[in-house]
Order: structure tokens, then sequence, then C-alpha cells
């Protein structure tokens, strides 16, 4: 028992005295790690990723921004200069970033990506397109001798914070998240290509219909129309005054001849009592043919015919 027990405290002893020997090392080992890190960082960490979360960090600042794909070739010959690139970053008082479309799609949407690889240059929220040569240095003379004061920025309407540019980025997720349904369908649940295709057209078939009634009511509810029925009466209602206009007119006219008549009469009668035929002077004749209708004078002329022929046979 005695042998045993100093058996093992031999064995704690001499393991204290290797770990008292080894930690100085270790802690050594440990610090020479973290200053190699220091100062060669990981590859890539100086390159900030952007994505539809975070993209609007490009609008304040200056940026240096890459467009690439992991399958396309010419984006891997450039992805070296590129990370060099970012790692000077920092002195050179910039942001680097990259995006890939094929995670992206809204972004590629967005500025309009149609090549790759396709490098935007951003300051402030101004975008310009960079089109020189792809080696790290031409990357850093551009920044430092601000080469992109001599590049057309893009248009107000095509940048990335427009209206026109965030509905292409819609419609870039919308064809993106299509594909994904149609390969569903073909490759998961087994549905032919032509299957696939009909449930598409007769989906955009019911989502047309349904959108063309949708803006019918609307335009009902800002612009009604009127009932027609309202128009026809309002038509009669015309029609039925101006036919009461009209009976007017003409009851106007048929008095106004009555009085003319009633006023021959008190003539002749006038005149057969005193037996004497009074003649009207030639200013008479034409104030009386002014003042009264024809109708008043030819009851005058049949008034006096009879008389004077009473006048020659007495």
């Amino acid at each position: 028992m005695c042998t045993v027990n100093m058996a093992g405290r031999k064995w704690l002893e001499e393991l204290k005295s290797w770990q008292r020997g080894k930690m100085p090392c270790m802690l050594m080992a440990c610090f020479t790690l973290t200053m190699a890190l220091f100062a060669n960082p990981v590859v890539g960490d100086s390159v900030q990723t952007v994505a539809d979360s975070n993209w609007t960090v490009i609008l304040q600042g200056q940026w240096m921004l890459v467009f690439y794909a992991p399958w396309c070739p010419a984006c891997q010959q450039i992805k070296a200069d590129w990370e060099e690139f970012g790692k000077r970053s920092e002195a050179l008082g910039i942001s680097v970033g990259k995006v890939d479309v094929t995670q992206q799609p809204g972004l590629s949407g967005r500025f309009l990506v149609t090549t790759l690889p396709t490098i935007f240059h951003a300051n402030d929220g101004s975008f310009r397109r960079y089109l020189s040569s792809r080696a790290v240095e031409d990357f850093q003379s551009y920044v430092v001798d601000r080469k992109w004061e001599a590049v057309e920025p893009v248009p107000e309407w095509k940048s990335p914070s427009s209206f026109v540019m965030t509905m292409m980025a819609g419609l870039f997720r919308l064809s993106v998240w299509i594909r994904q349904i149609h390969s569903y369908l073909t490759e998961t649940l087994g549905i032919p290509v032509w299957g696939s295709y009909l449930i598409f057209a007769l989906v955009t078939l019911v989502t047309g219909l349904l959108l063309g009634l949708i803006l019918v009511l609307i335009a009902d509810c800002i612009c009604p129309s009127r009932p027609r029925y309202r128009d026809s009466k309002s038509e009669v209602e015309a029609k039925e005054d101006g036919s009461e206009g009209d009976i007017e007119d003409t009851l106007t006219e048929e008095r106004q001849l009555s009085d003319a008549e009633n006023e021959s009469a008190k003539l002749s009668g006038e005149e057969e009592s005193t037996g004497e035929e009074v003649l009207p002077s030639e200013g008479e004749v034409g104030a009386a043919d002014m003042q009264s209708p024809e109708g008043a004078s030819e009851s005058m002329v049949r008034k006096r015919k009879p008389q004077g022929a009473e006048a020659n046979e007495t």
C-alpha cells in the first residue's frame, strides 16, 4: 500500500514539473499565432459581403463593389487582385465589397448587371461603372488619382435607389422564384416540362383576369358612369320644355291677332254709326301697317270692302 502511494505521488510530481516546463512554450506559441493572424489576416475578411438586406450601406462613403458568380472564369481570375485590393482598402480610405449574383438576384437587377464581373464605384450615393483594367494597381490608382471624377455617373433614373430600379429588382427576384418553382415541379414532383408551362399559363391567365377586374372596380369607384335612363329622361324633358315654349308663342300670336281684330271691329262700328268714311292719311296708314300684324290688316280690308259697296249703293 505504501509502495503504491509513493508511486502515485512521484507521478503527480513529474506531471506538475512537465506542465511547468511546457506552459511557457504553449503561451509563446499562442502569442506567435495571434501576431501572425493580425499581420496576415484571413483572406476575404477585408472584403465585405453585400446583400439585399444591407445594400444601403454603400449609399454612404466611398465604395468599390464587384458583382461575380462562382461559376464565372473571369471572376475567378480577378479574385486574388480583388482580395489584395480589399486588404489595402483601409489605408486608401475606401470600402470594398462583393455581391454573389447567384445568391442576390435582387441586387443584380437593381444595378442592371448583364455581364460578369461588373465593378461599380460609389461615392455618397453617386454610382459609376468601372471599365478600366482589373489589376490591383489599377484599382488603387483609380481611387488615389480620383480617376472616377472623369467618368460620367449613372443617370438618376438608373440609380439603384430609384423607383425604376427598385421595380427591376422585384422583377429579377420574381424570375428567380419562378425558376425555383419550375425546378420543384419538374424535378421533385416529376411533372413534365409542358405540364409546368401549362400550370404557369393558367396561373398567368387567372391573375390577369383578377387584376383587370380590380382595375375596373377601382375605375368605377373613382369615375362612376351615369345611367342611360337619366340621359333619355333629360332629353324627353328638354323636348317637352321646347314644345311648351312653342305653344306659348302660338298663344301669344293668337292673342295679338284677336286684339287687332277687336280694334278693327271697333273702328268699323264707329264709321257705320257716323255714316262717313274716314280715310287715313299716308303716315297713319304706314304706322298702322308697321304696328298691326298681317292678319289684322287683312281683317280690316275685309271689313272695309262691304262698307265701300254699301256707300256705292246709297
